[in-house]
């Protein structure tokens, strides 16, 4: 499945990180991971940790998938509101689950210390804010459930967003002091060179062509006919999962992103702050660490990569009308544009943890607009599994739920 297309600013910004050679023996090891993006490298840095002998394979180049197009911006924030999430799963899990992002935001600022990354990684603050007047009612019962559940969170008027950021046409938000941003793409190379030089085993650009699940293990062969032999194997492939698995479990859609050129002007009042509005489809904006202004959105329904493609000159003109609205001063000339595509499940959570159709098999899919924070919930949640034990969150992850 080809997940992303044109230019994403991420892989021309790093370039050729790291090499990693393609599979050509015959090997054994207790875990295999299959996906070499920000999941896969999160949850092969979880294995290593705990002491597991552990491969990770990719079929194209590692993170070139959707960690190449991720906007990367940090929320505890999941994309079904908490009073929403509260009525579909009950208050306690909405909550924790809300809680887990939080906690995942300084998980990741300590990972990216222990590895010493120079992936850029940043606490911000987030501005979730009415995008039409009509919206103000409901998004004051969300900061009202946030507000309840513990969260460090204001409400910010119409007035006060104009006076703080010189943002147009927003009625109302949120202001939360947890967040953060990230280069994914590169944070995922760093991951897998920290882990590497402990004895992990990379290999990119080796597809699995079979794959026979036995009682005790997993037999996988590649395309190039090697055989990986595993005690587990741990899928962090992302919507490639709609491959393997017969049942429709997510929607899958296509997001398309404008980044700037880098602006020599003060950008400070947006540099610390996390943008996101009620619009459906939302739009989300933030700087980045060489002070370009990023803005997405406009996302459709996936239904083939040409169809998208053909999309994103339209798109991105769109997104730059949408930021002249709201930012009518800021002199922005686009410099990059891409699409990538991601997943929307019924509830806004992930699904982590095993399938029935596959032994010896756990999956980590962080669908959503979350999906690198839900990466660092889902390496604990198999984590967990991997010794026996059952995470608290594990029953709002399943498949079939």
């Amino acid at each position: 499945m080809d997940l992303t297309s044109n230019e994403p600013f991420w892989l021309i910004k790093n370039g050729l990180v790291n090499n990693y050679p393609s599979l050509k023996e015959n090997i054994q090891t207790e875990i295999l991971i299959v996906g070499g993006g920000i999941t896969g490298s999160l949850m092969a840095h979880q294995c290593m940790e705990d002491g597991f002998k552990t491969t990770l394979i990719d079929r194209r180049e590692i993170a070139n998938g959707s960690s190449s197009a991720t906007t990367s911006m940090l929320q505890y924030e999941i994309d079904t509101p908490l009073y929403k999430l509260t009525e579909l799963i009950g208050k306690e899990g909405a909550e924790a689950n809300f809680w887990a992002g939080h906690e995942a935001i300084d998980e990741l600022e300590s990972i990216v210390k222990q590895i010493q990354s120079d992936c850029g990684f940043k606490k911000k603050e987030s501005l979730y804010y009415a995008a039409y007047k009509k919206d103000v009612p409901n998004l004051l019962k969300e900061f009202e459930a946030r507000k309840t559940a513990g969260f460090n969170v204001q409400w910010l008027s119409e007035e006060e967003i104009l006076k703080k950021y010189k943002l147009h046409n927003a009625f109302g938000g949120i202001l939360t002091d947890q967040g953060g941003s990230i280069d994914a793409f590169r944070f995922a190379h760093d991951l897998l060179k920290f882990n590497m030089e402990r004895g992990l085993n990379v290999f990119d650009k080796t597809n699995l062509e079979n794959t026979a699940y036995k009682n005790e293990k997993v037999i996988v062969t590649t395309n190039f006919g090697n055989t990986i032999e595993a005690e587990k194997i741990i899928y962090c492939n992302g919507y490639e999962s709609t491959e393997m698995i017969k049942e429709k479990f997510v929607n899958l859609l296509s997001s398309f992103v404008i980044i700037g050129e880098p602006n020599e002007e003060d950008q400070k009042l947006l540099n610390e702050t996390l943008f996101w509005d009620t619009a459906e489809p939302y739009i989300y904006l933030r700087t980045t660490d060489d002070n370009r202004l990023l803005i997405g959105g406009e996302d459709e329904d996936f239904k083939d990569p040409v169809k998208r493609d053909q999309l994103i000159g339209h798109k991105s003109q769109k997104l730059k009308k949408k930021l002249e609205k709201i930012f009518p001063d800021y002199q922005f000339r686009t410099d990059f544009s891409w699409a990538g595509t991601f997943g929307e499940t019924k509830d806004g959570l992930p699904y982590i943890g095993e399938h029935p159709d596959f032994k010896n098999s756990y999956f980590v899919l962080g669908f959503g607009g979350n999906g690198i924070t839900f990466s660092i919930t889902g390496k604990k949640v198999i984590s967990d599994f991997l010794h026996h034990k059952i995470h608290p969150l594990a029953k709002y992850f399943e498949f079939r739920r």
